[in-house]
């Protein structure tokens, strides 16, 4: 009987103040849900809610769903405070100053 074959995979995620990076062996064709879940993550960090928030490999968002490959760097991002054109605006509003 074949053994299962194993990936070393890594889980990533960061809050103000806190940055975790986690090696983990899982199974092939291990979900980045279930990744995540066997990391441990969500019972150290309760305040990552999944159906919240947003998950990629290697920057590229990806679905809780998609089956993981050997050396991939799972991310888990939170979720945006403000929305980054409106932040701009006010950033370049504030810079040109008042019109005359």
């Amino acid at each position: 009987m074949a053994e299962a074959c194993r990936l070393q995979v890594q889980i990533c995620y960061a809050a103000p103040g806190l940055q975790v990076l986690k090696e983990l062996d899982v199974e092939e064709g291990c979900t980045i849900q279930q990744a995540i879940i066997d990391s441990g993550l969500l019972r150290e960090q309760p305040g990552i809610d999944l159906s919240v928030c947003k998950v990629g490999v290697f920057g590229k968002l990806k679905t809780l769903e998609t089956p993981l490959r050997q050396r991939d760097r799972v991310e888990i991002y939170r979720p945006l405070i403000a929305d980054p054109k409106e932040s701009r605006r006010r950033r370049v509003a504030r810079k040109d100053g008042p019109e005359q």
